[in-house]
């Protein structure tokens, strides 16, 4: 599990961790990032309440260089990745083994299960378990059991992780997906089990979605430049969204101009029409029984899918044109552009 400023919500991870079911010995490791917030005081209170945690130090605060810390110093061959900001529920494990033996995979994943505290946090859980918020993968609310190009978390052979070479510690958001990759370019199987399900606590403020998801998207430029056509068509909708609204954004201001007239104004507003589409899409969702209960949720919902959208697809087409980076995400550390204190 690596750590960072999360003191409202480790303690409960953990203790979901250690309630595992599991007939096997088990222990759960700490990468702890330079927390500002008591949370590593708290990682060390938690450490002396029970002889199963270990703790890591990992002080460039980047998840993969903390997952790879933690894989190290583990002593079991197989590895269960988990997150402060989630829950497992008793059996998860259990079930994941089984899963892995049952279909002879090298990794399994369930579904992120998204849920909130505030009528902001919810309207995002929302907005995460639509197909339409995350783009439709497997683990955003699929429910067809099978092979697939990536796992949320993943409970995963060491055998396995090793011989790909542990995730690349050059790629600080989409790290989980690289490493499915080589997976399964290795001839191994990375599998989805919709019965699997992890209890995932989203972004609490819109400033924050905001930087979660624009690092994210841009990262996702990286990958594209790394791995082309490798990448699922899926992630290029915000990209192509964003370019649509800007051109719509300079044809309306070339007919409001003058500078477009007559046929060509009348043809140039074709550009119109997936914007509006988008637009109905959005206030249908939002109306609908997935923008949740009441006015308030509704209002909040149609906010945060485009809020979503747009700063993913942004930051996708800075990626694609620049690269990541350090780009890191900034939206568990206040106003700074980097991990470290």
């Amino acid at each position: 599990m690596p750590v960072l400023n999360e003191s409202g919500y480790l303690r409960r991870a953990v203790e979901t961790v250690l309630a595992q079911d599991v007939d096997a010995p088990m222990e759960l490791i700490l990468a702890l990032g330079p927390s500002t917030d008591g949370t590593s005081e708290l990682a060390r209170e938690l450490a002396l309440e029970d002889h199963r945690i270990v703790l890591v130090d990992n002080p460039a605060a980047d998840i993969p260089v903390g997952l790879n810390l933690a894989i190290r110093a583990g002593r079991y061959p197989t590895v269960v990745r988990v997150d402060a900001h989630s829950e497992l529920e008793p059996s998860y494990t259990t079930h994941a083994l089984a899963t892995l033996d049952r279909v002879g995979a090298a990794n399994v994943g369930g579904v992120m299960r998204a849920d909130g505290r505030t009528p902001f946090q919810r309207a995002v859980a929302r907005a995460y378990n639509s197909p339409i918020g995350l783009g439709g993968g497997a683990y955003h609310g699929g429910t067809q059991e099978g092979e697939a190009e990536s796992a949320y978390l993943g409970v995963m052979r060491r055998a396995a992780l090793d011989e790909v070479g542990l995730f690349d510690e050059t790629i600080r958001r989409g790290e989980d997906w690289e490493l499915n990759l080589r997976i399964r370019r290795a001839g191994y199987r990375v599998w989805f089990d919709p019965t699997l399900s992890v209890t995932y606590w989203p972004r609490e403020s819109w400033a924050r979605l905001v930087r979660q998801f624009s690092a994210t998207g841009r990262w996702r430029g990286e990958l594209v430049r790394r791995f082309g056509r490798g990448n699922s068509l899926r992630f290029f909708a915000p990209p192509v969204l964003v370019l649509t609204l800007l051109l719509g954004i300079v044809v309306g201001v070339l007919q409001a101009t003058g500078v477009l007239q007559g046929w060509w104004s009348l043809a140039a507003s074709i550009v119109y029409l997936p914007v509006i589409a988008y637009v109905l899409l959005i206030a249908g969702v939002s109306l609908g029984s997935g923008g949740g209960h009441g006015w308030r949720d509704k209002l909040w919902t149609a906010a945060v899918l485009p809020t979503m959208h747009l700063a993913w697809g942004w930051g996708f087409l800075i990626g694609v044109l620049r690269g990541a980076h350090d780009t890191v995400d900034t939206s568990r550390l206040g106003s700074r552009n980097t991990p470290l204190p």
